[in-house]
């Protein structure tokens, strides 16, 4: 990240810690319909309490205050790098919108993403926007298998990069196939480190705080009882 000299609105507090910040993150998502509770059946098969559509951040606030969250938790990690990456489709606005806030903040960041085919005309190829080069933040949602991830670290090291980290918005902290959740696979198999605005403990916590919510907390413990990982 480029640090930039200007006059903005926005501010870092860096006393605003991990865990209010994902509890803030929760709230915002439960308010906008995007964390919802029922009976939701996953990509696995399993019949999840709860569900995460980061689509539902559809307009403009929602985008904006969704990207302030990353931004944050960028700079609160201290994770170096010097172009964001935004993976198509969800990872593309993150990334522009997560470039965004972090000028904002006082940081200029170039960001780039790609497309799902390659252009054979105009400048071409399958990337788009800053040059893909140095240390590469992958900007995305959601890790459900690691797919979209190893595509993603697979292009940044075709194009002479190297990948610095994936910073999604809820780790689910859910098995996989084996004992490991798909972002301990990343990090693990990939060699890649996950950050995340939340996790599902902390919207455990969050059910906790919120009587209204209390069969909802037991849908969620039991579920994570089942298919948590640590």
């Amino acid at each position: 990240m480029n640090v930039i000299n200007q006059n903005t609105t926005a501010t870092f507090d860096p006393e605003r810690n991990a865990l209010s910040q994902s509890q803030e993150f929760i709230a915002f998502a439960c308010e906008l319909g995007v964390l919802r509770f029922g009976e939701f059946k996953t990509k696995a098969g399993r019949l999840s309490p709860y569900f995460f559509n980061a689509g539902l951040f559809n307009h403009g606030a929602a985008l904006s205050r969704l990207c302030d969250f990353y931004a944050h938790k960028i700079i609160a990690s201290g994770v170096q790098f010097d172009v964001l990456f935004g993976p198509a489709y969800k990872g593309i606005p993150l990334a522009a919108g997560t470039a965004i806030a972090l000028a904002k903040l006082g940081y200029d960041t170039p960001y780039t993403y790609n497309r799902k085919e390659a252009k054979d005309h105009g400048e071409g190829g399958v990337l788009v926007g800053a040059p893909m080069k140095g240390r590469v933040l992958i900007i995305d949602d959601v890790i459900s298998a690691g797919t979209s991830v190893r595509e993603s670290v697979e292009m940044i090291r075709q194009a002479g990069a190297t990948p610095a980290a994936v910073v999604i918005a809820l780790d689910r902290q859910e098995r996989g196939e084996g004992a490991l959740s798909a972002v301990q696979e990343v990090e693990q198999n990939i060699g890649v480190p996950v950050l995340n605005i939340a996790r599902l403990t902390d919207l455990i916590q969050y059910l906790a705080d919120q009587p209204e919510l209390k069969a909802s907390l037991a849908a969620v413990n039991n579920y994570r009882s089942r298919y948590g990982v640590t």
